[in-house]
């Protein structure tokens, strides 16, 4: 979420901030590169930076208990009845021969030790432009047996990433085999596009308690140099920050036009009623009401005419409403969808689920085969228990030429990488930009057309799909900024393809928490030279 609170999961807090901070003092500059390349490694943005979350129970916490600073990070098990993993990850573009060396710090209460089937662990993986993994080392894995040899409990203790790990890769997830080497240097072999730094709790069958604490975590880069396109970066977003849906991003289609091809039984309207934004949500509101000879009215929206994409990553942060009758969906049409009609134009399903079964939501690609007929290839992801649709979560679809994912949270649970269309040989239809629809949807054939009774009675009424933000990524030149001296003055440059915004502060005692944006800052901006006054420090956050 947007909100900052003291103590919060970190599902509801990701976003990117390239914390390389110039600090410009007077008439002479200076930038310090820490040779971590890791952001917030120690976890004191509020909210925290860089870092992506997988599964549940994340936090950072304030309790004293920290390394250094204020804030650590704490991580525990799902409680599923069988093996679960949670944690957290970073990504930073690499390149074949990059020399790394890893480490972080670990702690476990003696109240609230691992124990039992409990192991943790930090991992590196190498990465390929898909995301495949081409290389992988670890820490020691951490367990009850042996927590004692790594300073006990209720102490800090290092734990290096030295261990070589052979590999088989199962959908872009390493399952480990084993050790084969020990040692210092993390060297990125042929085909790497990205280094991965990652955090894992396991937690095993017999649903032991006990958490871990992380802090101060580093990912030092030795040697080589970065790829200019290899890091995803936010290149379109709406982030619902504001007061009233953009116009320059949305657009309403409206009525019932025949049950949309699905019996479904709603009037879409653009009233405020059924759609408007509000505390940094956009809210699609399904009601029970008369409505122009219907019995229930909600919203549909659409980006066609104002944004589409081919390939990348698109992701939405969602939490969905329960109850029969309720069908929010997340999904793409082609641009082409005008000329060539569905399912010619391909669809991309990033997210719908059944409103009465919040344990479960579903990713499909729709499209034809030469025949002209429909086909379609569908994936499912289960929830953890407790932890459902109806609240908060990241739904995230990875597009290339050959290659469809989706994952929920961070979790790949689906690949697709073969299908068909009559308007053109593979990788058609989904070799061509796509737009977004948003919309919450009542009864209809995905739903099994249950009964209005039905409908009227076992729904949570009104229906309310919350979506938090809508973002496109790209591979892009690092978000970073370059420093130069123009006619005596200095100027901030930074990749223009990226969203993300200027922000500045004046700390005579170093970096603080008092960030200012600086409105309506583009690149390149120039910073008259000033012969007095304080140091003025610079970051880039997106979006």
């Amino acid at each position: 979420m947007k909100r900052l609170q003291d103590k919060f999961h970190f599902a509801s807090a990701t976003r990117a901030i390239w914390c390389l901070c110039a600090a410009i003092c007077f008439l002479a500059f200076s930038v310090t590169r820490a040779a971590n390349v890791l952001l917030d490694p120690g976890f004191e943005d509020n909210p925290i930076s860089g870092w992506q979350s997988y599964g549940a129970n994340n936090y950072t916490e304030t309790d004293g208990h920290a390394r250094n600073g204020t804030n650590y990070y704490k991580v525990y098990g799902q409680f599923t009845g069988g093996d679960n993993y949670t944690g957290l990850f970073q990504d930073n573009p690499a390149t074949p021969g990059n020399t790394y060396a890893a480490d972080g710090w670990a702690f476990s209460l003696s109240t609230d030790g691992i124990h039992g089937q409990d192991q943790i662990w930090i991992e590196v993986t190498f990465r390929d432009v898909a995301l495949n993994t081409v290389g992988l080392y670890r820490s020691a894995i951490i367990s009850d047996a042996n927590i004692s040899s790594f300073d006990k409990l209720d102490q800090w203790f290092r734990l290096p990433v030295t261990n070589t790990w052979s590999f088989a890769n199962n959908n872009g997830i390493p399952i480990a085999i084993a050790v084969t080497n020990t040692v210092t240097t993390l060297t990125a072999p042929p085909g790497t596009a990205v280094v991965r730094y990652q955090t894992v709790f396991h937690q095993g069958p017999d649903n032991a308690n006990g958490s871990m604490y992380f802090d101060d975590l580093s990912l030092n880069q030795i040697s080589g140099t970065t790829n200019s396109n290899t890091a995803w970066n936010i290149v379109w977003s709406d982030e619902f920050d504001g007061t009233t849906i953009s116009s320059s991003n949305w657009s309403f289609e409206t009525g019932n036009n025949g049950g949309w091809g699905n019996s479904e039984l709603e009037y879409y309207t653009s009233r405020s009623q059924n759609a408007y934004v509000t505390n940094g949500l956009l809210h699609i509101v399904a009601r029970q009401e008369s409505f122009n000879g219907f019995n229930y009215t909600s919203a549909r929206m659409k980006s066609q005419n104002h944004f589409s994409k081919m390939y990348g990553r698109i992701e939405f942060r969602a939490k969905l409403p329960y109850g029969v009758g309720f069908w929010p969906a997340l999904w793409m049409l082609g641009n082409n969808f005008p000329t060539v009609n569905w399912p010619a134009c391909g669809e991309f399903d990033i997210m719908e689920n059944k409103g009465s079964n919040p344990s479960q939501v579903q990713g499909t690609i729709h499209f034809s085969n030469s025949s002209t007929q429909h086909q379609s290839l569908t994936g499912f992801y289960n929830f953890p228990a407790g932890n459902g649709a109806t609240n908060f979560h990241k739904y995230l679809l990875s597009w290339t030429t050959n290659s469809i994912q989706w994952y929920v949270d961070g979790l790949l649970y689906e690949t697709q990488t073969s299908w068909s269309s009559w308007t053109g040989p593979y990788p058609a239809p989904f070799n061509q930009p796509f737009y977004f629809i948003l919309n919450l949807a009542v009864g209809g054939n995905y739903l099994g057309n249950p009964s209005t009774n039905s409908i009227n009675t076992n729904a949570v009424w009104p229906g309310d799909m919350q979506i938090d933000y809508v973002r496109v990524y790209d591979l892009t030149p690092p978000l970073q900024l370059t420093i130069s001296i123009t006619n005596g003055n200095v100027q901030l440059s930074w990749p223009s393809a990226i969203v993300c915004h200027l922000q500045a502060q004046t700390n005579a005692t170093g970096l603080g928490t008092n960030w200012v944006d600086l409105p309506n800052a583009a690149t390149p901006y120039l910073i008259p030279a000033t012969s007095a006054g304080p140091a003025v420090f610079y970051r880039l956050r997106s979006p």
